[in-house]
């Protein structure tokens, strides 16, 4: 499968655990092998103004983080493209589902899978999509933006409990209509990591129902990534879910 990836989200751009040293290291020592790499662009000023106040990105600049976040951001545009064809990866960072149309928290800069949603309608690629967000944390800022966005379903898997979560996967992918599925994928729910909910075989059984859900419905699917902070599991995590994805 291919996945979407640039030598500049090795940096550490800030101090907290999205930008901790060997994060993205730890993820491609373990998929390497497996998947077929593509080299991150850069968001366009416009795609980003569709999703952003001017303020916002004047502030994203002000910290200095803005060439690493429209990096990202181009990234999810790239993987939700390429999704509409065959299912697709971005192993991008800073993540996104934080952040809010003049605002952002939680590590975040730009919604990478707004804005990459929102090229895609832009484009008259796509009619409508349905984000299904697998993060322990609740995506508010991808909320926010589609308030009210009838073309777009949000849905944050809220459940605590493992088996209760995985039904929560299936029942939503079992009744999702849409032109594409994104998942904003997010690790930190894992055994080993903050949420202590899911294992490593979830995520491939997470990646393999929504595979099925976008062929069953004739859309595309593409996943980016968000959390995921125990750098001993994030690699297997990821790769499984881009196995369940990808069909292997």
């Amino acid at each position: 499968m291919k996945v979407i990836f640039h030598e500049d989200f090795y940096q550490v751009y800030a101090s907290d655990p999205a930008a901790a040293s060997g994060r993205m290291e730890a993820v491609m020592e373990v998929i390497t092998p497996h998947v077929d790499f593509i080299e991150a662009e850069p968001a366009s000023s416009s795609d980003i103004a569709a999703v952003h106040t001017e303020p916002h990105v004047e502030r994203v600049k002000q910290q200095g983080v803005y060439d690493v976040a429209a990096l990202a951001a181009g990234g999810a545009i790239q993987a939700a493209t390429l999704g509409l064809e065959e299912p697709c990866f971005g192993l991008i960072r800073p993540p996104g589902h934080h952040a809010s149309s003049d605002s952002a928290w939680g590590f975040c800069y730009f919604n990478n899978m707004a804005i990459a949603i929102e090229h895609l309608k832009a484009k008259n690629k796509i009619q409508s999509a349905y984000v299904l967000d697998i993060d322990l944390h609740f995506g508010d800022g991808t909320v926010n933006i589609f308030k009210g966005k009838d073309y777009v379903t949000v849905y944050n898997v809220a459940s605590g409990h493992r088996e209760d979560y995985m039904a929560e996967v299936k029942e939503e992918m079992g009744h999702c209509q849409a032109d594409i599925i994104g998942i904003s994928a997010g690790f930190d729910n894992h055994e080993d990591d903050w949420g202590g909910t899911l294992l490593t075989e979830d995520y491939r059984d997470i990646g393999e129902i929504v595979r099925a859900a976008a062929e069953q419905i004739g859309g595309g699917c593409f996943a980016l990534l968000e959390g995921g902070y125990n750098h001993q599991v994030l690699g297997r995590n990821v790769l499984a879910l881009i196995e369940g994805l990808s069909g292997r």
